[in-house]
């Protein structure tokens, strides 16, 4: 088992283990641990009920977070002629097409956030290999493949959040930082809910969420009455 530190460990007596907590009482109590030496970020995290081998019950989605995430997102874009300079107008952090493919390619992969036009994703999915495990490959789901490359870097930079099932079946997102208050906290944590409840495949069965955990960076997690997601899907 992993050493604890002393600030770990206070934060955990904090937590009774045998409860289950509501989202306005989990982030309070958030606030209430020791805090690390840097500006943690909160997350919040979901086992799901269904089967991510099937196609049909992939659960991907994205949502703007009504007080961003608190980080900079760094955007690069893959694209030419007009939509590379709106994209460069807009902020983008690096935009090109087979310059900045070569560079994936080479292992350059410092940023958070792919953009693409449409007529450029045939030569992104060249790269797909190592755009897609990163979950940074361009998708029209999400926003990211557009041909309007500035109204999704102003989406992303704003707090537009992406997420995505993993293979064993659940999902995390960001959803703010230690520093944020706990009225933005929540009032986040409540916009990602909603946003998977609505993503919900039409195949899946049973119970979708069966379980949420909301944690802070460097501390335990605090688990999350079933009230939260089921009041969502109402």
């Amino acid at each position: 088992m992993a050493k604890r530190s002393n600030r770990y460990k206070k934060a955990a007596e904090l937590v009774d283990r045998t409860k289950t907590y509501g989202l306005d009482e989990a982030v309070n109590l958030l606030k209430k641990f020791p805090a690390p030496k840097f500006d943690s970020t909160v997350t919040l995290s979901f086992a799901l009920g269904v089967d991510p081998r099937k196609s049909d019950q992939m659960v991907r989605g994205s949502v703007s977070l009504p007080h961003g995430t608190g980080k900079k997102v760094r955007v690069v874009v893959f694209a030419t002629g007009d939509a590379a300079k709106a994209a460069e107008a807009a902020g983008a952090d690096r935009v090109g097409m087979a310059d900045l493919i070569k560079e994936v390619q080479g292992g350059f992969t410092d940023f958070d956030v792919a953009i693409a036009t449409p007529d450029a994703m045939a030569e992104v999915r060249k790269i797909a290999r190592v755009l897609g495990p990163r979950g940074l490959m361009p998708n029209p789901k999400t926003g990211t493949v557009t041909d309007d490359t500035a109204k999704a870097i102003d989406a992303v930079k704003a707090g537009r959040i992406d997420y995505k099932i993993d293979k064993n079946g659940n999902v995390s997102a960001a959803i703010g930082k230690g520093s944020f208050d706990e009225v933005k906290l929540v009032e986040n944590a409540q916009a990602l809910v909603e946003s998977l409840v609505k993503a919900k495949p039409a195949t899946a069965k049973g119970n979708y969420i069966k379980a949420a955990t909301v944690a802070s960076s460097m501390n335990p997690g605090v688990k999350l009455d079933s009230s939260v997601y089921t009041a969502a899907s109402a």
